[in-house]
């Protein structure tokens, strides 16, 4: 797949803008984005996509459930009572599954365009104002690196270990020699200009 020659900061923070602009979608407009998006992603990066599903399977199919027989309404089989999921619990529950596909679906792309070592530079970039507020950016970015390639692996040795392997990412512990290389990747004329303009479309989302 062609790999874009922008800041890996832009890409992480349009990935975010797709996400957030997901969340507002209803019917349609939702399922034509969703369509795209993961058209988009199995012709460029089915692979990632595919992992992505299987790890999130459970998750996919608890929500459904949850939505199907939690929101009140009109009982899709009249005979069970009670014990049937609802036409507007499936309805909600199809729509919320539709959205975090569509952020799954960009996720893949963009961790096709970006190295693990891109992706932690553009998240360090990224976490400048937490150095206006008094916090290191050097130690978020050693730990959340550190914490992801944890759990990265351990999550790979078996699904059925996640709540342990997220347990042991959580306790790994940062040492004084813990080094990690960060790509230094300028900003071009380009770059800015797109942040600003995904500034307008931030604003314009959340007003």
């Amino acid at each position: 797949m062609m790999k874009f020659n922008l800041h890996p900061a832009v890409k992480i923070f349009y990935w975010s803008l797709v996400a957030l602009f997901i969340q507002h979608m209803h019917g349609l407009l939702l399922l034509a984005s969703l369509l795209l998006l993961m058209c988009l992603a199995l012709y460029f990066c089915a692979g990632q996509l595919m992992s992505l599903l299987r790890r999130t399977r459970w998750i996919l199919l608890t929500l459904t459930i949850v939505y199907a027989y939690s929101i009140p309404g009109s009982a899709v089989f009249s005979s069970l009572g009670i014990m049937s999921p609802t036409v507007e619990g499936l309805s909600e529950g199809a729509m919320q599954m539709g959205r975090l596909l569509g952020v799954l679906s960009a996720l893949a792309i963009l961790l096709q365009q970006l190295s693990s070592a891109q992706l932690m530079s553009g998240l360090y970039s990224l976490a400048l104002p937490l150095k206006w507020m008094g916090v290191s950016r050097e130690k978020f970015a050693v730990r959340l690196a550190l914490t992801l390639q944890y759990a990265e692996n351990s999550m790979r040795e078996s699904a059925m270990d996640l709540k342990l392997a997220i347990g042991d990412a959580m306790r790994y512990e940062i040492t004084q020699t813990t080094k990690i290389a960060l790509p230094n990747q300028s900003y071009r004329t380009l770059d800015y200009a797109l942040i600003g303009m995904g500034g307008v479309i931030l604003i314009g989302i959340l007003r």
